[in-house]
């Protein structure tokens, strides 16, 4: 059984937008992400991504972060940031290990 996606966003450090993603980010429902992604970063302020409350997240939602990795910063948990990093992500965003 896949947990629903949970999306929210709001203001965080420095006037950035942070955008909470929670459950499983994956190819059902990738769309949803990439365009709370579009919308949270439409403006040209910072982003900040949490995906502290991520529980699995596909190769469709590693792609959906590639457009904005030059200007995000990513807040994931010790097991999610190594994918991150394997994924080619790491040395082109900030990627945090948070709760």
């Amino acid at each position: 059984m896949t947990t629903p996606l949970e999306l929210s966003s709001g203001h965080g450090d420095n006037e950035s937008i942070v955008l909470t993603a929670a459950g499983e980010i994956d190819m059902s429902n990738v769309a949803r992400f990439r365009d709370a992604l579009s919308q949270a970063g439409a403006d040209g302020t910072g982003l900040i991504v949490d995906l502290t409350k991520v529980d699995y997240l596909d190769s469709a939602g590693l792609t959906a972060l590639l457009p904005y990795a030059p200007r995000i910063r990513i807040i994931a948990t010790a097991v999610l940031a190594p994918v991150l990093a394997i994924s080619g992500l790491d040395p082109v965003t900030t990627v945090v290990t948070g709760p």
